[in-house]
């Protein structure tokens, strides 16, 4: 019942942008969590070439972050997400086509740009809308995208069984779906004036030591929220040989934040002060990957709950922090420039993640399973040591 008091609270526009995020974060999962699979079982392609296909999709959208961040500010936010959701149905429906290497690297672009251009711009615009209620906002976008990031692989795993193609043309739809609704119903929004021009806004953004400092601090959020979608779902079918434990992972990350998201951000905002706030989150992060550590290794039951028992720590860790990091971004971010901090942001925030992702695999195969875990625990740990030693006077006066 909090939940929907606060989500019929927000402003019109923030609600068709929660539920936008819910089904963007529904069509992705649905398709890329399958899609290495599909290319190597069904398609025939090798191991480097679907690197080469991965790796150009995530290049593609971390690179471009800051142009899309920048479109927002110069041109409003509204055309910049309808455009990103237009070529997200585009680049699926490519993915839905008989795979060739030129075919599957256009569409690895396309669907990357597009989430460049509408992860900063809806962003912007939650933040713009919301005015002095962002953070409550942005507590019920992390459940609305996160909702969407555990359904996804659920519902692609069930079309994937069917074929692949089903479920990449089944996103597809979706995203010209999304794009129409905002078309039709998101209401315009003027951008305000930007202070400079677009190299001005770059150098403004990376040259706010603070904000750089901020975003060093806690890009880790990110890196570590991707092992629930890597070193959570392999340890677990690990534990028990099957692969429906997979799907227990998603769901207590779904049934957490469902049920906690709202009354901890609430709570959080009362009691606690921002840069507290992310501290502990950071923390609880860098604790959640502890108990695979203490599991015995011959009891699978022991060691599913370990596993089950990290998603669920480090889904709450995401519900405390990532409300106030948004807030502390746009908070940050001089008039006219919110797109492009967000844009900054997600780009370098993007990279590091990717950084840690493949450090994790690669401690992972060379040092075993349990160095990983101790290397995610140090860094959410010490993330959570830098933001509250750190950017104790970062921006909050609002």
């Amino acid at each position: 019942m909090r939940t929907a008091r606060s989500f019929n609270a927000q402003p019109l526009p923030v609600r068709l942008l929660l539920v936008n995020q819910l089904g963007v974060n529904l069509g992705f999962y649905m398709v890329v969590p399958y899609l290495a699979v599909h290319l190597e079982a069904d398609a025939g392609f090798s191991l480097a070439a679907v690197g080469v296909v991965l790796g150009v999709r995530n290049l593609s959208q971390q690179g471009l972050f800051l142009v899309g961040g920048t479109l927002s500010d110069r041109f409003g936010p509204r055309g910049v997400i309808i455009a990103g959701c237009l070529l997200r149905a585009a680049g699926f429906g490519l993915f839905a086509l008989t795979p060739s290497l030129p075919l599957l690297l256009t569409a690895s672009v396309v669907s990357g740009a597009a989430g460049a251009l509408f992860n900063p711009a809806v962003r912007a615009y939650v933040a713009e809308s919301a005015g002095d209620g962002k953070v409550e906002a942005f507590a019920l976008f992390n459940l609305f995208a996160n909702a969407g990031m555990c359904l996804g692989p659920l519902v692609g795993s069930a079309l994937a069984m069917l074929d692949f193609r089903i479920g990449a043309a089944t996103a597809a739809v979706l995203f010209a779906a999304l794009a129409l609704a905002q078309a039709v119903a998101l209401p315009a929004h003027r951008p305000a004036p930007a202070p400079s021009t677009v190299l001005g806004g770059w150098r403004n953004a990376f040259a706010d030591r603070r904000f750089m400092a901020f975003t060093l601090a806690t890009a880790a959020l990110f890196a570590l929220q991707n092992q629930l979608y890597l070193l959570l779902p392999t340890a677990a079918v690990e534990a028990t040989g099957t692969e429906w434990s997979t799907a227990a992972v998603f769901g207590a990350a779904t049934v957490a934040t469902v049920a906690f998201q709202v009354r901890a951000t609430d709570w959080f905002r009362r009691r606690r002060s921002p840069t507290a706030s992310i501290a502990i989150g950071m923390g609880l992060i860098g604790a959640a990957f502890l108990p695979p550590l203490a599991a015995p290794v011959d009891e699978p039951g022991l060691r599913l709950a370990a596993v089950l028992l990290s998603a669920l720590v480090l889904s709450v860790g995401v519900m405390i922090a990532q409300p106030f990091v948004l807030e502390r971004v746009a908070d940050t971010a001089p008039a006219g420039l919110t797109g492009t901090y967000f844009g900054v942001y997600y780009l370098l925030s993007g990279l590091l993640a990717a950084l840690g992702t493949a450090a994790a695999g690669l401690v992972a195969d060379r040092a075993g399973t349990a160095a990983s875990w101790l290397c995610c625990a140090a860094l959410g740990l010490a993330s959570a040591a830098a933001v509250a030693r750190g950017t104790r006077n970062t921006v909050r006066t609002s």
